[in-house]
């Protein structure tokens, strides 16, 4: 449990408190922000990211998906249904302007976020089901995140699927196989590396909201709590029917909670890395995948942190 513990008060207190930090300068020195970190650095520090992702991966754990496929399947079907639905009930609830709109479901059309396997962990979850979903949606996203933000943004703005393709492959694909051979060929090395990259990329995902936020402050200090509002409801939201569909296709309760984690909690660096190359023309569609950065270490935690007080004990979820 002691573990446990501060593991979550290392992501509750340690990333979400370097990203609120980072997103305060931002706002108070945006000048000095865009002058050092242009939006053109952004996909170059999500590479690293996702480096760090391959890093923590094995071949076995895809091996989930030959003995499992119908969890896997249905978790998988899940999230890339799931989130994008959602972000466009959203996005019309809140009536957000064409550009926001674009920002939430671009994050809704990501796959997992790299700090669920981690939350799925804390919150007593499948472990390995977490790792093999996020890993499975991950490769499947240079096809599935283009088609998905094709079919519902293309009739507010231009989407240049094929280049998000391309983009998707460079930045996510390329650094999780470097990682994901490096951690096969050389294990030694790899451990050394694979110590130290967790609170790297934690550093990483700050900056990456710093690059965001600085361009668009003038506009945040005015509608912050609108896109707030859209970003918070879109991940509970997700969490939620992550929860259902896992009861519904009657898994046991370590298995819904990965669900509702691998469900709830994208790969916003994504979004927000997409944003900025492709849409240059639309800046403020990067913002709800900077701010998603921020609630969804924050919303994972607590759900972590509540689902362990209830299991009270050792954790019931499958080791990797």
């Amino acid at each position: 449990m002691m573990k446990r513990h501060s593991i979550l008060d290392a992501i509750s207190g340690g990333m979400f408190a370097m990203v609120l930090v980072a997103f305060a300068v931002a706002m108070l020195r945006p000048g000095l922000v865009t002058a050092c970190l242009p939006a053109k650095c952004v996909p170059w520090l999500l590479g690293v990211v996702m480096f760090g992702m391959g890093l923590a991966l094995r071949g076995r754990d895809f091996a989930l998906v030959l003995r499992r496929p119908r969890d896997v399947a249905i978790g998988v079907a899940a999230q890339f249904f799931c989130m994008p639905l959602l972000a466009l009930v959203v996005s019309k609830a809140l009536r957000l302007p064409d550009e926001v709109a674009l920002g939430v479901v671009l994050v809704g059309a990501c796959p997992g976020g790299t700090a669920s396997n981690v939350i799925a962990y804390l919150a007593h979850g499948d472990v390995a089901l977490s790792v093999t979903m996020t890993a499975c949606s991950t490769l499947l996203a240079p096809l599935v995140t283009p088609l998905v933000v094709w079919l519902l943004a293309r009739a507010s703005i231009d989407v240049p699927a094929a280049a998000m393709f391309v983009s998707i492959v460079k930045i996510v694909i390329a650094p999780v196989v470097a990682g994901v051979l490096l951690n096969e060929l050389f294990p030694a090395f790899s451990a050394r590396i694979r110590r130290v990259m967790p609170a790297f990329s934690s550093v990483v995902v700050a900056v990456i909201v710093a690059a965001v936020v600085a361009p668009t402050s003038s506009w945040l200090r005015d509608s912050a709590g609108l896109v707030a509002l859209a970003v918070a409801l879109h991940n509970v939201a997700g969490m939620a029917l992550g929860w259902c569909c896992g009861r519904l296709a009657g898994m046991d309760t370590a298995r819904r909670r990965t669900l509702a984690i691998e469900v709830g909690m994208q790969n916003s660096g994504l979004a927000v890395s997409l944003a900025a190359q492709h849409f240059a023309t639309a800046p403020l569609a990067a913002v709800p995948g900077a701010l998603f950065s921020v609630w969804h270490n924050l919303s994972g935690a607590l759900f972590a942190n509540w689902c362990a007080r209830r299991s009270g004990g050792d954790a019931t979820s499958e080791a990797r």
